[in-house]
């Protein structure tokens, strides 16, 4: 067998860790109930957006064509969804199995190479992603049938998820081999990725608002750097146009005349430059090793005073005072131990706050033009901010049990006079004292939006024009403010709540599960699909229920701020009451959502206290 040739296997197919990840994982049943639930639900939504497009009881060619064009957007929009929501799961692995030092000393000792170990971790994950792809290419054939769908538009969503699937494991591969952290790397892997994508998206959208795409609405900067924008480019170039070929130089001519192929070719090279940066640093020791001293100090150890004796003596730093129930206080004051969670921490309340001063600036100088553009902006950025502390709120919580019983903390905290209740009242007090911080970003944003509106735009002559809407509800016509001033005061008392629940079901879920993943996995699916479904019954509740209905929309965070942006969609409400009463039910519906929080957490908790022995006594051990 030629060398070359030989070479190439090891590097993929013979690749003892792809094979390893390969037959490893393909015995899991988790992994097949995954492939069949991704499956399942492309092959539902097929179907229904077919009844729906085709239920008139004769169609002709074109509105088959119609139909099967559209059966195909809808199902590729949601296969890069589901791609991004599945490929860090898959490759987050990567990340949570490989990261334990002592894993990758054995790894290191055996004979395979730098490129071979990155290589057989990169495309051992991947082929699970890439298994998905190719097994729902029999439902994107079917829509070719109707009509209407080009096989260049199929294969090319299908390249768009490949590369997004690609980056994804890239990045994740690189992490692994940094080990600048353990399991829990893999959860703020995930929420960078959320965020970058909303982000994106956000951006893109106030630049079309703004009239700075190509012809005023087509395709931005920011098309090139998403995979559902670059969709967008390639399934819609007529209402989301490229420049024409040619019309532009340097640049801007990658981004804007062919932002499909850019996404492709950048990510392709990016995800190279991460596997190279990975093959360089996989046998140095990890960037962990960057900055240490002969005594195995960090340079941040150094600079907060952790000292290293010689002959084993312990690190140790000056004694720190300590609540009156010190696991509220570790709870807390763990999360901000490392450099990083600090930077990162201080940087998401820094740019959040500068952000929202910026916004209200904007559209106090005419750069946000319209009173609706800037409704619009406010909503897409607190509520991005609330999705990414909520997040944060999810994974810490749902890790804080299982972490300490994974490294055997839990089993020495039982030993101590600390009971059930002040372990979990300590827990739920800790992360919401954590929580605060972050969550101030997107409540200060809509109190300088409130202060704004309270002050009639600082005095400006044209606050008529700007601060209120004329909205036409029914067959009434009124001026209604663009933000509810007493938003600043409301919303607190629906996120705080709100943020507890969150944290206390996700005890809950840690303190059952043996490991981080788990917990995680099943904390979002839960808190998902019950402020999911709370929120679009209050939604749908302010619109046909007099007087209870915007109470019922203040129980869900996302559909109050709604409310109190938007204030003509309360519907009959707003027209039988006025806007006082309006305001009314909403000032009811936040402390409505107080109190059943309040009571829902009470009782999580009362049931955890209860069980909490059974619970730690059938799991115990267990890592």
């Amino acid at each position: 067998m030629p060398v070359i040739l030989r070479w190439l296997l090891r590097q993929g197919p013979a690749n003892p860790i792809a094979v390893r990840l390969v037959q490893n994982a393909s015995r899991r049943t988790k992994h097949m109930y995954l492939r069949a639930a991704y499956l399942a639900v492309l092959i539902i939504v097929l179907l229904w957006v077919l009844l729906l497009s085709t239920s008139a009881g004769s169609l002709s060619y074109l509105q088959l064509a119609q139909a099967g064009a559209g059966s195909f957007t809808a199902i590729a929009y949601l296969q890069i969804a589901l791609i991004c929501i599945l490929a860090p799961v898959f490759m987050g692995g990567a990340i949570a199995q490989e990261a334990s030092p002592r894993t990758w000393d054995i790894l290191l000792t055996t004979p395979l190479t730098a490129s071979e170990i990155v290589f057989g971790n990169l495309l051992g994950r991947l082929f699970f992603v890439l298994g998905l792809l190719f097994a729902s290419l029999p439902l994107f054939a079917l829509t070719q049938y109707f009509g209407g769908v080009p096989y260049q538009a199929i294969f090319g969503s299908y390249i768009i998820a490949a590369c997004a699937a690609l980056l994804v494991g890239a990045l994740a591969i690189a992490l692994a081999v940094s080990r600048l952290a353990g399991k829990r790397a893999f959860f703020a892997f995930y929420i960078a990725i959320i965020t970058y994508l909303g982000a994106t998206w956000a951006i893109d959208a106030g630049l079309r608002d703004a009239g700075k795409g190509v012809a005023n609405s087509g395709v931005t900067w920011m098309t090139a750097l998403n995979p559902f924008l670059a969709l967008t480019a390639l399934l819609n170039p007529s209402t989301y146009p490229s420049a024409p070929s040619g019309s532009l130089r340097g640049l801007d001519a990658w981004l804007l005349e062919t932002p499909v192929r850019t996404f492709c070719i950048g990510s392709t090279l990016l995800s190279l430059l991460f596997v190279g940066l990975s093959t360089l640093t996989v046998r140095s020791g990890g960037l962990q090793s960057l900055g240490t001293d002969e005594s195995g100090l960090s340079l941040w150890q150094r600079l907060t005073g952790a000292k290293g004796g010689e002959g084993g003596e312990a690190r140790h730093r000056a004694p720190r005072h300590v609540w009156h129930n010190p696991i509220a206080w570790r709870e807390a004051a763990s999360r901000n131990s490392q450099p990083s969670k600090i930077v990162a921490r201080w940087a998401f309340i820094a740019l959040g706050m500068l952000g929202g001063a910026s916004l209200v600036w904007m559209f106090h100088r005419g750069v946000i033009s319209t009173p609706e553009r800037f409704q619009f902006t406010l909503l897409a950025v607190v509520w991005t901010e609330l999705a990414v502390v909520t997040l944060v709120g999810i994974i810490t919580a749902a890790s804080a049990i299982s972490r300490e019983r994974e490294d055997g903390t839990l089993d020495l905290l039982l030993t101590t006079p600390i009971t059930a209740r002040a372990y979990l009242i300590g827990k739920l007090r800790g992360l919401i004292a954590y929580l605060l911080p972050l969550v101030s970003v997107p409540l200060g944003t809509v109190a300088m939006a409130s202060i704004y509106v309270l002050t009639n735009g600082f005095g400006r002559e044209d606050a008529d024009k700007t601060i209120y809407v004329t909205t036409t509800v029914g067959a009434i016509k009124r001026q209604l403010p663009i933000l509810l001033p007493e938003a600043a005061l409301l919303l607190p008392l629906v996120v705080i709540p709100f943020l507890a629940f969150c944290v206390m079901v996700g005890l809950q879920w840690s303190l059952k599960s043996r490991g981080i993943l788990g917990s995680v996995i099943a904390t979002v699916g839960m808190v998902g699909a019950i402020a999911g479904t709370i929120g679009l019954c209050g939604w749908s509740a302010s619109f046909a229920l007099l007087g209870i209905g915007p109470v019922l929309g203040s129980l869900s965070p996302v559909s109050f701020l709604l409310l109190v942006v938007h204030v003509d969609r309360i519907g009959e409400t707003l027209i039988e009451w006025n806007l006082s009463g309006a305001r009314l039910t909403l000032a009811v519906g936040a402390f409505a959502a107080l109190a059943v929080n309040g009571a829902v957490c009470y009782a999580l908790l009362s049931s955890m206290v209860r069980t909490f022995d059974v619970t730690v006594r059938k799991l115990a051990g267990g890592r």
